[in-house]
């Protein structure tokens, strides 16, 4: 099921022991559009600090209710290191965090979550192979290491978090001009990936939306506020459009990457991988 990144929006987050707070935005990582974190604002009880929430946390969602409950306490939030949601995240904040948690790190594997499909797999070490207990722990601190060294490495490259919120509205361009813009984002309720970014053609086609896949992104200028993709026009114009009373299924997906010839993600191993995207 996807949710759109509006739908998110003012979820409240519940913990164990009452409510922390409520969604203001998202960051997602700009190399593979996963959402990693919900911005929280938490409101007077803790002086309406806005604090990361991970979906690794994240249990069944209640979207009549809409709410997200996480297995963490109030404490463990009030506690949690202080992070600067104004400000670019570095991976050092990111480890901070996820260390205070004790949750290992998303970056350590060929998965959307470390070695795996779904934020889940992290830590019950389904994503790391293996049945017996230990070696699953030893696997995860190899992978730890790993990712620690590869975040020294790269201490100092430009940050991959990204302001959901803040994409939308971004002009998109075809190969061959103008597309119009990014009206919404659709997430992937199990492994929280952007599946889809909603374009819409106002400025020069009546109005229709339709559904673009970052898969097809050819570069993004975060400074320009612009995304490219490698479809033309024509092929845009002539998509199955996106209707908003009528939620995406897998009938439709196939229909859409069938129209523009590329393959489903689901097919796709390789789909779970890291993807870079070019940056201006």
């Amino acid at each position: 099921m996807f949710r759109s990144l509006s739908d998110l929006e003012t979820c409240s987050i519940g913990a164990t022991d009452g409510e922390i707070g409520r969604v203001k935005d998202c960051y997602f990582d700009d190399e593979s559009w996963v959402l990693r974190y919900f911005v929280v604002e938490t409101g007077v009880w803790l002086a309406n600090r806005r604090v990361l929430i991970s979906p690794i946390a994240v249990g069944k969602p209640d979207w009549s209710a809409k709410s997200l409950p996480v297995a963490i306490t109030k404490k463990q939030v009030a506690d949690s290191p202080g992070i600067d949601t104004d400000r670019p995240v570095s991976r050092q904040h990111e480890m901070s965090y996820l260390g205070y948690y004790g949750y290992p790190y998303y970056w350590g594997g060929a998965g959307l979550w470390g070695g795996g499909a779904f934020p889940g797999m992290l830590l019950s070490g389904v994503g790391y192979g293996g049945t017996d207990g230990a070696y699953r722990q030893d696997q995860a601190r190899g992978a730890r290491a790993d990712a620690e060294a590869d975040a020294e490495r790269h201490s100092h490259d430009d940050h991959h978090l990204r302001s959901g919120k803040a994409v939308v509205g971004y002009r998109m361009h075809a190969s061959d001009g103008d597309l119009g813009h990014v009206r919404e984002l659709l997430i992937d309720e199990d492994s929280w990936a952007i599946r889809y970014m909603i374009a819409d053609t106002s400025n020069w086609w009546m109005g229709h939306r339709v559904l673009i896949s970052p898969q097809w992104i050819e570069s993004v200028s975060w400074a320009q506020e612009q995304v490219v993709v490698n479809l033309t026009r024509a092929a845009v114009k002539s998509a199955p459009p996106y209707l908003v009373d009528r939620p995406v299924d897998r009938a439709q997906e196939m229909a859409v990457f069938g129209h523009h010839r590329r393959k489903g993600y689901w097919n796709d191993h390789v789909s779970s991988q890291r993807r870079s995207t070019p940056r201006i």
